[in-house]
């Protein structure tokens, strides 16, 4: 399933992935989270970038653009704990990584596949994961809805990917729009609802997961 290069490459990710689990876990190594976290995306970055030669140059321009609003949301959400303000700005950063991504999942799309079933599953999901978090929300009550309603927009365009795409890069990025969905949830969760053991790392692991499989999946749409 896996060529050469992607099996190298897979290897590396992995070992920053762990890397930043464990800095962004242990208090002693928390100098090192500031380096970790932003090499996954920059890894990202730079493998899709020397790997999309056989991309059409909009969609090689779209992921690259999501990747480094996905960067930058990563950046600013190290900072949170300094001021409110950069959970905002991480969280527009974010936004539009999602609508480049969306954007990019809807031009791929099969306008004869049935999202019926899948949608009313995400609209219950979101429904019920709003009230949970609907009493602590506060000033960001609007930003938050919106990024809800974003990420569920993310996971129904990379459904409609299938058949459109071959099998395996409908099967990748659509695993990375689920786990999108779960790592955002538990973010939510845990700053909105309630403090979750082991957040840190949940949350870090499906969210690489969900951009490593993502780009893998793009990569195999060529």
């Amino acid at each position: 399933m896996l060529t050469k290069t992607e099996k190298q490459f897979t290897v590396l990710f992995m070992l920053l992935l762990i890397a930043e689990l464990i800095c962004g876990s242990v208090e002693s190594l928390s100098t090192w989270h500031y380096f970790t976290k932003p090499s996954l995306l920059t890894a990202l970055i730079i493998y899709f970038y020397v790997q999309s030669k056989e991309l059409t140059s909009k969609t090689k321009v779209m992921t690259l653009a999501a990747l480094v609003f996905s960067l930058m949301g990563d950046v600013l959400l190290m900072f949170v704990d300094q001021s409110q303000n950069f959970f905002m700005f991480g969280l527009v950063s974010f936004f539009l990584a999602h609508v480049f991504y969306i954007v990019i999942f809807w031009k791929r799309r099969h306008t004869k596949t049935n999202s019926a079933g899948l949608i009313t599953i995400l609209v219950v999901y979101a429904i019920g994961l709003f009230y949970l978090l609907r009493n602590s929300l506060g000033d960001l009550l609007i930003p938050v809805i919106f990024y809800i309603i974003i990420i569920l927009i993310i996971v129904i365009t990379a459904f409609l990917r299938q058949e459109k795409v071959s099998k395996i890069s409908f099967i990748l990025v659509f695993l990375g729009a689920i786990l999108f969905v779960i790592s955002d949830s538990i973010l939510a969760l845990n700053k909105f609802y309630m403090p979750l053991r082991f957040s840190s790392i949940s949350i870090m692991l499906t969210y690489a997961l969900a951009q490593y499989f993502i780009v893998l999946g793009l990569l195999k749409q060529r």
